[in-house]
């Protein structure tokens, strides 16, 4: 097995919180290690769970296991930076959501589905790093490609291409590629956040 590298995580909590919110990070490097298909489906099985406007749940995820061809067909739509790296995870899980929920008889707009698409990505990230897991999101891929090879329905929204595995050693990766794989910093809390108005 591909032997880890330690990692270094300066991220510090401005306030008290789990250190499940400063440990996950998005790195790029994965070991050979496959994953089983009830492995994915257990960080699937989080997203799941998620808070949703009205229970409408518009979240829908699609996924491969490398070597498939679903893997494949995923991988297919990736920017050539992206492929380079994510080809190389266990599981390529795609987000997508319903822009619409039948009400009434009519297909009516839902206003949150990307907020709560969103919300779902993030429980599959949390969970995946309970499980000793890593995942990388991102949105270098051609939708067009994409909805395609999935058969996207009428009336969903492509987001984002999801690499899971276990994190392999960064030696593994490209020289430009090793510097960035260390846990990035957030801005300061009172940055984003304040009292009676945005800042």
């Amino acid at each position: 097995m591909t032997a880890h590298t330690t990692i270094h995580n300066p991220r510090e909590a401005d306030h008290p919180i789990h250190a499940q919110f400063t440990s996950r990070f998005s790195p790029r490097g994965f070991t050979p290690k496959a994953l089983t298909e009830e492995e994915v489906l257990a960080v699937l099985e989080a997203a799941r769970w998620a808070p949703s406007a009205s229970n409408n749940q518009p979240w829908r995820f699609a996924y491969g296991l490398r070597g498939d061809a679903a893997f494949g067909k995923i991988a297919d739509s990736l920017v050539p930076f992206n492929r380079s790296w994510a080809e190389k995870a266990a599981a390529l899980i795609v987000v997508a959501s319903r822009t619409t929920i039948e009400k009434d008889g009519a297909d009516v707009p839902v206003p949150t589905h990307a907020f709560d698409a969103g919300a779902a990505w993030g429980y599959l990230a949390l969970q995946a790093h309970h499980a000793g897991l890593i995942a990388h999101a991102m949105a270098g891929f051609d939708p067009k490609t994409l909805a395609e090879n999935l058969k996207l329905p009428e009336g969903y929204v492509l987001h984002a291409v999801v690499a899971v595995g276990e994190h392999g050693n960064i030696e593994n990766l490209p020289e430009v590629l090793q510097a960035r794989e260390v846990p990035s910093n957030r801005f300061p809390l009172d940055k984003v956040a304040a009292h009676g108005k945005f800042v």
